[in-house]
C-alpha cells in the first residue's frame, strides 16, 4: 500500500488504519491481482445504511418510512456514492486491472462506489461501528442535511396519483401504443389517458415502465401548467 494512499485518506476522511492491509483490499478491484474489496463492499453497504437510517430517522421526524426510504435511497444510490468518490479524490487510488485501468475504470460509477462502501466496511473491521460511523458522517457531509424534499422523490407514476386523488379525480390510465426495434433494443410507447381532465400525453422508453413513467411526468407536467382542479 502506498503512502500516498494512507495520506489521502487520512486527510480526505480523517482515518488511519491499525491494519494498512484492509486499506489496500478496500482500493482492489477485483479485475487486479490480490484479493479484491468485493466482501469489504458488502459490509460497507450495510455500515452505510444503517448510519445513514438512523440519522435519518433522528433527523425526520415527520417522514414516514416510505419518504425515508425514498431519502436513503437517494443518498446511497451507486450515482451518489460516486460523485462522493470523486469528489473525495478516491479514483486516483485505486489498484485496477489493466484493461480497467486503459478503459477509464478509476472513473466509472459502479466501481467508485464499491470502493467507497469498501472502505466504510475496512474501517469497521478495523476499528468497529463507531469509528465507521465517524468516517460515513465525515465522507457525507452536509449531504445528509442538504436534502432533497421527499415529496420530490416520489416516482412520477406515484405523484401523478396523489396529484389526482387530492382533487378528486379519477386515476390515469396507461396503455401500449407501439413497440418499435429488434428484441434486444426495443422502444416502448405508451399513452397516459386522465378521462376527469381530458387529458392525453405519451411517453416512450426501453420498458414500458419507463415509458409509463414519462407519459406520467409529461401528464403531471400538463395538468400542473393547466391547473386543472
Amino acid at each position: 500500500m502506498s503512502d500516498k494512499a494512507e495520506t489521502w485518506l487520512k486527510s480526505a476522511l480523517g482515518y488511519e488504519f491499525n491494519d494498512v492491509e484492509l486499506l489496500q483490499q478496500a482500493l482492489t478491484h477485483r479485475s487486479a491481482l490480490g484479493e479484491s474489496n468485493e466482501r469489504l463492499e458488502f459490509l460497507g453497504d450495510a455500515v452505510l445504511d444503517i448510519v445513514v437510517s438512523d440519522e435519518l430517522f433522528r433527523s425526520q421526524e415527520d417522514a414516514d418510512e416510505g419518504d425515508l426510504s425514498r431519502l436513503r435511497s437517494s443518498i446511497v444510490k451507486d450515482k451518489s456514492l460516486a460523485e462522493l468518490a470523486s469528489d473525495l479524490g478516491l479514483g486516483e487510488y485505486l489498484v485496477l486491472g489493466g484493461g480497467e485501468r486503459k478503459t477509464g475504470g478509476h472513473r466509472r460509477e459502479s466501481i467508485l462506489a464499491d470502493a467507497l462502501e469498501a472502505i466504510f466496511g475496512a474501517v469497521y473491521v478495523d476499528a468497529g461501528f463507531d469509528a465507521a460511523r465517524t468516517v460515513v458522517m465525515r465522507a457525507l457531509g452536509d449531504r445528509l442535511h442538504d436534502l432533497p424534499v421527499a415529496a420530490e422523490l416520489r416516482d412520477p407514476k406515484t405523484r401523478l396519483q396523489e396529484w389526482l386523488q387530492a382533487r378528486g379525480l379519477g386515476l390515469p390510465e396507461y396503455d401500449l401504443v407501439n413497440v418499435t426495434g429488434k428484441a434486444h433494443r426495443q422502444c416502448f410507447e405508451v399513452s397516459c389517458r386522465v378521462d376527469s381532465a381530458n387529458a392525453e400525453t405519451r411517453g416512450e422508453g426501453t420498458s414500458r415502465r419507463d415509458a409509463e413513467q414519462v407519459s406520467a411526468q409529461s401528464m403531471l407536467a400538463q395538468l400542473t401548467v393547466n391547473g386543472a382542479e
